[in-house]
């Protein structure tokens, strides 16, 4: 096992260097070269005043640079800060001003966020080192380029971090309309790579999808996953996700081995029936995490692709990619049977506690806590919130320290564990984790609003989760496309609501406060009399 996530590419540079690496549309990278790069791009870092422990923030969009990006900040010994390039400029501003990172790097279309940034003042400090091309574009001034990467020499950069060095922050919703930066170290991913590709048998001759966005956790699975075997990583471009029959055909194309994703995009080719009997000859395995996947949804894969295993992945970012698993054994007969999260991977522990935090029963509903190998530090620069989740372990348990998910669960008669559902305002939409109450904080920035409320409701569509949102203007109506259309410069497009409700103002419970249940009720009945309609 490697004591740094980079050691894997430089494993397989030295031992299979014209093996691929990385592949997406008509580019691939060989290990060799992927190794090369990336030790080019840590000594421009380095050259630029990082140092050990700074971060960088990668503003790429899925693409070989972009995985060039990440490997080499980590040779760098910083850690690397994905973000989202569809994401509006004032949220990423907020990332950006939590992580206080040392250099940004950028490249594809994002010059005009880069540009919104340096405006408002948010990259006062930051060295932006632009990598699309040998120059920027018109108007777009960088400390460094693409040519000043071609100058550094492709020598190995020693690296000073250790296996519980911090390798990268993620940021997930925050309740209070500030994201959360979740750092990762180096042995939380790695922990998780050598079980997986234990588990799952994969080697060298597998090619691994690369679906999730890159600040989204599953995609260290895909990544690292791939680079821990030798095996290709096929990044999907992201505009298939609303071409069900591009994506299947992208799947058969590259001969995927593994297919790994959110479980939205399984429910969304099934709606489409995109999938034939026997299809995907070379597909070994299909795994899904982030939400719960619809037993009929899974049915119809099943049915469909019987040479193919199917697992159930659990575990927040908080814990790293996945804590638990369950590998379907047989297609389920009845399309309510409930598929269970499974058992604990290797050196970690679930554990369904009560409000003392003691062990619960069979089949009594508690609070889901993890502990073990996978655990974050904490929250960047909060730990006051990490205090808060973050807790000492209960007397006689292995690890010395758990974490409370905020999800629901019971373990059943047969010793698995079943998630139930959260505790609280956080929902899971197209796979990402949403705090509703970051939502209502830009909604509530609009100064044309006098109150309003975000609630989801369950749907069977591709979202899983419908948010909807309920508001009342200052002065006069106010549709919702204009509601809609300032907060899209807010807010990424899927954490957008999609179901609105203009009021002259917002129903109220007997203690003056807006009333969610009956809010729900109101989204649910207008759900039902549009499907009716339909």
């Amino acid at each position: 096992m490697p004591e740094l996530l980079q050691d894997y590419v430089t494993h397989w540079a030295e031992r299979r260097p014209e093996a691929s690496a990385v592949a997406f549309n008509e580019e691939t990278l060989s290990y060799a070269e992927l190794e090369a790069t990336t030790n080019q791009l840590a000594k421009l870092l380095l050259d630029g005043g990082c140092e050990r422990g700074d971060r960088v923030c990668f503003l790429v969009p899925k693409s070989p640079l972009a995985i060039t990006c990440l490997v080499a900040i980590l040779k760098a010994d910083c850690l690397h800060v994905p973000l989202d390039t569809t994401s509006p400029a004032a949220r990423i501003a907020k990332i950006i001003r939590s992580s206080q990172p040392r250099v940004l790097l950028a490249a594809g279309p994002v010059d005009h966020l880069v540009r919104e940034l340096r405006e408002t003042g948010d990259l006062a400090g930051v060295t932006i080192a632009w990598l699309d091309s040998t120059r920027a574009p018109e108007g777009f001034s960088a400390e460094l380029s693409r040519s000043d990467l071609l100058t550094c020499s492709t020598a190995r950069v020693p690296s000073m971090n250790r296996a519980q060095s911090p390798s990268h922050i993620l940021f997930t919703s925050g309740s209070a309309g500030m994201p959360k930066g979740v750092v990762i170290t180096h042995s939380n991913v790695i922990q998780f790579i050598d079980w997986a590709t234990r588990y799952f048998g994969m080697d060298a001759s597998d090619r691994i999808s690369g679906h999730s966005p890159l600040h989204f956790d599953l995609s260290q699975f895909d990544i690292f996953g791939a680079f821990a075997v030798g095996a290709q990583l096929h990044l999907v471009p992201p505009q298939l996700n609303l071409l069900a029959n591009k994506m299947a055909e992208f799947i058969r194309r590259s001969e995927l081995t593994q297919w790994f994703s959110v479980p939205s995009m399984l429910q969304y080719m099934a709606k489409v029936d995109v999938v034939g009997q026997g299809d995907f000859p070379f597909l070994k395995r299909v795994l899904w995490c982030g939400e719960k996947l619809a037993t009929p949804v899974l049915i119809h894969w099943m049915k469909r692709l019987p040479q193919v295993s199917f697992t159930n992945l659990y575990g927040p970012t908080e814990a790293t990619i996945a804590s638990s698993y369950y590998t379907v054994p047989a297609c389920p007969g009845d399309d309510h049977a409930a598929i269970p999260i499974g058992r604990p991977c290797d050196g970690e522990y679930l554990l369904v506690l009560d409000e003392q935090l003691k062990m619960l029963p069979a089949n009594e509903i508690g609070d889901l806590y993890i502990g073990g190998v996978g655990l974050s530090p904490g929250y960047w620069q909060d730990p006051e919130k990490t205090r808060a989740v973050f807790l000492p372990s209960p007397p006689g348990m292995a690890s010395n320290r758990v974490y409370k998910t905020g999800d629901l669960a019971k373990v059943g008669q047969d010793g698995l564990i079943y998630f139930i559902g959260r505790a609280d305002s956080q929902i899971k939409c197209r796979g990402y984790r949403i705090e509703l109450g970051e939502i209502e904080a830009a909604l509530n920035a609009l100064e044309f609003l006098r109150e309003c409320a975000v609630v989801a409701i369950p749907s069977p569509g591709f979202e899983g989760t419908t948010i909807c949102c309920a508001y009342a203007a200052k002065n006069g109506p106010v549709p919702p496309i204009a509601v809609q259309t300032r907060l899209k410069r807010l807010l990424p497009s899927y954490m957008i609501p999609s179901r609105w409700l203009a009021m002259s103002a917002l129903p109220k419970n007997s203690n003056g406060k807006i009333d969610q249940p009956k809010l729900r009720d109101r989204f649910c009945t207008m759900n039902a009399e549009s499907a009716s309609a339909a």
